[in-house]
This record gives C-alpha cells, structure tokens and sequence, in this order.
C-alpha cells in the first residue's frame, strides 16, 4: 500500500491540473472566431449551428470568399439558401456586422447565378430605404449592402428579397432576413 501512495498522490495531483486547466485559460481568453474552411469569412454564432449553412459555405468556400470581400471587412456569413430548393438555380448568401458606436453596423447579400446562362435577376436589401441590384447576370447580383450607426438598427432583421426569371416566369422568389432576427 505504501508504494502506491506516492503514485496515487501524484495521479490526483495530474487529473486535478489538468480538469482545472482548461477553465482557467478560458476564463481569461476569448473564444477563437469560426471562418469558413479555406477562406477568411467568420461564421456568424447563428450559421455556426446551422448544419446546412455550415455544409453549404464549406462545398462553396470560393463563393462565401468572393462574397465576404465584396460586403467588406468585419462582415460574417449568415446565411446560405440554395434557390428556389435542392434544384439550386441560384444561392442566396447573406452576411452582417455589428458593432458598437460609433462604427457602423451593416447588413449585405449577394445572389449567385447558378444556371451558367444569364438570367434576369434582382437583390433587394431593405431596413428603413431599399437597395437594389436588378439587371440580367451571368455570375451573380449584389452586393447590395445597407450600413447604418443608428442605435435602432438591427442588421440581422434587414429584409432580402431575391428573385430570377425564365421568361416572365419568377423562377426564383425568395424574400427573408439577413439571419435569425428577434
């Protein structure tokens, strides 16, 4: 019994240190942001959770990186819709920012092309005015990107409307909010 103190001794010391570790370093450092594998686009906390925003951004890395350099820095991804559903004429990506005054918080979407034909599009962003992009694309509409540092605005709740036609036939008529809004 006595050769195995010292060892039981020294086993509680280890398991102790190490349960206790962890917590005291998290304790004092922030948590690591998410991105998107192989770009530099974070995750909002909300696509973070969604396994098919999540699956989606990792199959269209290319895509979710075009879109976060076209809305700007501090933006991360929201959202990925695949449009009108699992046929995917067009994706839908939707990003946002929020920060504290005086900066600007911001909400943008940039609607991809996925038929490799031009096809007549529309993306509208909307909070308190609307922006737009409408005209016949090939690769993508957007971004459209509305910014504000009015203490009121809430860039998750932005309103996005896309749409595509064949024709005079809306292929294509999605209208949500940038992420999950309260």
């Amino acid at each position: 019994m006595r050769k195995w103190l010292p060892a039981l001794a020294v086993s509680t010391a280890f398991v102790a240190s190490v349960l206790t570790a962890p917590q005291a370093l998290a304790q004092d450092s922030k948590p690591v942001p998410e991105k998107v594998p192989g770009t530099n686009v974070e995750f909002s906390p909300s696509a973070a959770r969604d396994p098919q925003t999540r699956a989606l951004a990792g199959a269209n890395a290319a895509a979710v990186q075009a879109g976060g350099l076209l809305c700007g820095s501090g933006y991360k991804l929201s959202y990925v819709d695949p449009l009108p559903d699992s046929r995917r004429f067009g994706t839908l990506f939707t990003y946002y920012k929020e920060v504290t005054r005086p900066a600007k918080s911001g909400a943008c979407a940039v609607f991809d092309n996925n038929l490799g034909v031009k096809k007549h599009m529309k993306l509208k962003l909307c909070w308190t005015t609307c922006k737009v992009d409408e005209g016949t694309f090939l690769d993508y509409a957007g971004p459209v990107k509305y910014e504000s540092n009015d203490s009121t605005f809430q860039p998750r709740c932005a309103v996005v409307n896309a749409l595509m036609w064949e024709g005079d036939v809306a292929i294509i008529d999605r209208q949500t909010h940038v992420a999950a809004c309260d």
